[in-house]
This record gives C-alpha cells, sequence and structure tokens, in this order.
C-alpha cells in the first residue's frame, strides 16, 4: 500500500508541476498539452506514452485500493469480537476518515478524466484546446464545479498528509525525532499540493487566468 501510494504521489506532483503551466499563457500551456503526446516519439507512436502512463496509473490505483481491503479485513479478523467498551482514540481527522477519503478521491478521479480528458461533462470543451477548455471549465458561472474540485483536492489533501507519514513508517521510520520530521514533511507536502492544485481554478474564477 505504501509503495503504490508513493507511485501515486509523485504523479499527483509532476501532474500539478504541469497544471501551473497555465499561468505562462495559452500558448505555453498548449504546447506543454502537445508535448506530452508526443513523449517517446518516433520510438513509440504518438499518445502512446500517455496510454501507457495511463495503464501504470490504473494498476497502482487499483494496488492500492486492493491492498486497503486486505488491510481492513485483517484489522476485523484480528478482533473478530467487538469491544463493550471502547474509548476514543486520538488521532487526526485525516487519519480518521482515510477510507472515506479514498472513495471521494477515487470518485472524483473519474469525474475528472470525463471533465477534462475525455470532455464529456465539460459542454464548452474543444478539441485541441487544452488552455481554453480549463478556463471554460471554472467559468464563473460554473462555480459549483470549482466548489467540488475545492473539495476533492482538500480531502487529497488530508488523505496524503496521513498516507505519507503512514509510508514513511511503513518503510522503516521509527525514531522519535524521525516521526516529527515525518509528520512536519508530511504536512508540507501536503499543502503544497492542495495550494498548487487549487490556484488553478481560483485564478480562473477572479479573472486572473482567462
Amino acid at each position: 500500500m505504501a509503495v503504490t501510494g508513493i507511485l501515486l504521489v509523485l504523479f499527483l506532483y509532476l501532474h500539478m508541476i504541469g497544471n501551473l503551466k497555465i499561468f505562462f499563457g495559452e500558448t505555453t500551456f498548449d504546447h506543454y498539452a502537445h508535448w506530452l503526446r508526443t513523449i517517446g516519439t518516433p520510438l513509440l507512436p504518438t499518445e502512446w506514452y500517455l496510454w501507457i502512463q495511463r495503464g501504470g496509473l490504473t494498476i497502482a490505483v487499483v494496488g492500492h485500493i486492493v491492498a486497503a481491503t486486505i488491510l481492513a479485513r485483517r484489522a476485523r479478523q484480528a478482533r473478530p469480537v467487538k469491544y463493550a467498551h471502547r474509548p476514543k482514540v486520538q488521532g487526526s481527522y485525516a487519519a480518521r476518515t482515510m477510507r472515506w477519503g479514498g472513495v471521494i478521491i477515487l470518485l472524483f478521479v473519474i469525474y475528472h478524466i470525463l471533465d477534462l480528458t475525455t470532455l464529456t461533462l465539460n459542454p464548452n470543451a474543444e478539441t485541441g484546446k487544452p488552455y481554453a477548455n480549463v478556463v471554460a471549465d471554472f467559468a464563473p458561472g460554473r462555480w459549483y464545479v470549482t466548489l467540488f474540485y475545492t473539495l476533492a483536492i482538500v480531502a487529497i489533501g488530508f488523505h496524503l498528509r496521513h498516507g505519507l507519514f503512514s509510508a514513511v513508517r511503513t518503510l522503516g521510520q521509527q525514531s522519535p525525532r524521525g516521526e516529527v520530521i515525518a509528520r512536519a514533511t508530511a504536512l508540507a507536502l501536503s499543502l503544497v499540493l492542495v495550494v498548487g492544485y487549487l490556484s488553478v481554478p481560483f485564478a480562473v474564477l477572479t479573472g486572473l487566468v482567462d
């Protein structure tokens, strides 16, 4: 679960960096989107890299879900009889909502693909115009899209904060000082991701990007 999570996190950061190119203008952003389709050419046919990447991400997502399911079952089997009295466990909001957060993130990923990849849910989208499609998607009149996007990204932030810390602990970090550093690093990386992703829709919403 830790390994698949780290792979997905790496993709999230690379995707975020690409999204931020929208602040350099339409030409730069559209050129970047076109470049993604030509990675590996002429060794690979056009768009093959993207399909390989999508396949790898799908495997990572499925592996992450399967691992989460197995861990949940093991936890139930370890304590088949419910506690007569179970005291409240101190823990972060992220830790207590990891499963629901994961479900929200999965639904958001499906929506995001239908919205800005296949353009199925974006009524004003045009094939081959990624910059214009992003602007149309987060236009003020579609504020509900920005709201949903914001809620989903915040959920990802919470999930990422707890997930990064747990992954580091799973992969061997055990010292008290290391725990403090791991918690601080997980929080910082999560904040960077949330701010980076939300900067795009809010820039469109406020007219900074049009």
